[in-house]
């Protein structure tokens, strides 16, 4: 049997109309412009930090991609919208960044310009979150898994001499806020929670254990 014909087992691929198809396109470049711009924003002093911690981690853009990419109606067209996602919202922050800031961070923009490039890949496999299947659960599990390790690693976000260190409570609570939405919204048949969280779990034990996000991002991600 082709990889295909098991993919297929999984999830069955919808087929939209050309109009539906721009439309959820132009609907993702905007939905990116719109977060890139609001995360620009909020980077800027006399700014409530928590809304800038929010933005400036790998969490909150995981979980918005995983969203768009579970409800598109093809793995590829996942694939396309993500990217085109990150490409906005990417082109929108650092353009503005460059233009009115006068500033040129290098090392962010490597990094999540390799988040763009990946991102495409991700959204393919993500797709499949949605269907039946031991494959299905542990690809649901992996966008869970990178929130509840950085949610984690939150606890070392701020040492106690630092000025914000009382935030960390709230953004622990709004990574929870982003896992329950996943764990409701991702499966099709909420029975299928019973198989996708404990695998996070698990996998998120092994990722904190062996410091796997602080092996791959170093200095890069804003937790670490």
């Amino acid at each position: 049997m082709r990889v295909q014909d098991k993919l297929d087992g999984i999830r069955i691929v919808s087929r939209p109309t050309a109009k539906q198809t721009v439309f959820s396109i132009a609907t993702a470049a905007m939905i990116g412009v719109v977060l890139g711009l609001a995360a620009k924003l909020v980077d800027t002093p006399g700014i409530n930090p928590l809304f800038d911690d929010i933005g400036g981690r790998l969490g909150i853009w995981v979980f918005a991609a995983t969203l768009l990419s579970v409800f598109s109606c093809s793995p590829k067209l996942a694939a396309v919208k993500a990217f085109v996602f990150f490409a906005s919202m990417l082109t929108v922050y650092y353009v503005y960044t460059v233009l009115f800031l006068h500033f040129f961070p290098t090392k962010a923009i490597l990094f999540w310009g390799i988040c763009a490039v990946i991102s495409p890949i991700c959204a393919y496999l993500i797709w499949y979150a949605r269907g039946v299947g031991g494959f299905s659960y542990l690809i649901a599990s992996l966008p869970i898994t990178v929130l509840l390790v950085e949610g984690f690693e939150l606890r070392n976000a701020y040492l106690p001499v630092h000025t914000h260190y009382y935030l960390i409570p709230l953004l622990m609570g709004f990574y929870l806020m982003m896992i329950t939405v996943l764990l409701i919204f991702i499966p099709r048949i909420k029975m299928q929670i019973l198989f996708i969280l404990p695998i996070a779990l698990f996998l998120s034990f092994i990722m904190i254990y062996f410091n796997v996000l602080g092996l791959i991002f170093g200095g890069l991600n804003s937790f670490l």
